[in-house]
């Protein structure tokens, strides 16, 4: 399970982007929810504050949960509170450059990963072509049992 924090990560995103092209918050957690389902994880992805009044975009994003701090706290303090929290902190990985966060992880012997090297494995790995495997009937085409069965069933006769 990875716990983001998102605007870590966005930050460290823009340091990495070259041109006038930015990368929005809902684009960011499309593109790390591409990237967990392609690992077969799943995580969540935490910002401050309450967010756009309207969440829609945020919704059905497959592989990860968006967050939002609220109000009178802040990403780090919930990202800690899960940390503190997990039954199982050797399965999380904690995205984020903030020592604060990396120390807290370290501390319940969760792995850490900072912003810049994840947003690297990301790209790197939705950049991998995956080849989907063709059927064997594709390619060697219908047995002749099987096309007699085809035919029968719609009546033609050979």
């Amino acid at each position: 399970m990875f716990i983001i924090d998102g605007n870590n990560l966005l930050w460290a995103v823009d340091g990495t982007r070259e041109g006038p092209s930015e990368i929005t918050d809902v684009g960011l957690c499309r593109a790390v929810g591409g990237y967990l389902k392609q690992i077969g994880q799943t995580g969540e992805v935490i910002f401050d504050g309450t967010g756009p009044r309207d969440k829609s975009d945020f919704d059905n994003i497959d592989g990860v949960e968006v967050l939002f701090a609220g109000f009178g706290t802040d990403t780090d303090t919930v990202i800690e509170g899960k940390i503190d929290a997990s039954t199982a902190p050797r399965s999380l990985t904690v995205v984020s450059s903030d020592r604060r966060l990396r120390k807290a992880a370290r501390a319940r012997r969760a792995s850490s990963v900072k912003s810049e090297a994840f947003w690297a494995e990301l790209q790197r790995e939705l950049g991998k072509k995956r080849i989907a495997r063709e059927p064997d009937g594709k390619k060697h085409g219908l047995s002749e049992g099987e096309t007699e069965q085809w035919l029968e069933f719609f009546g033609i006769e050979e």
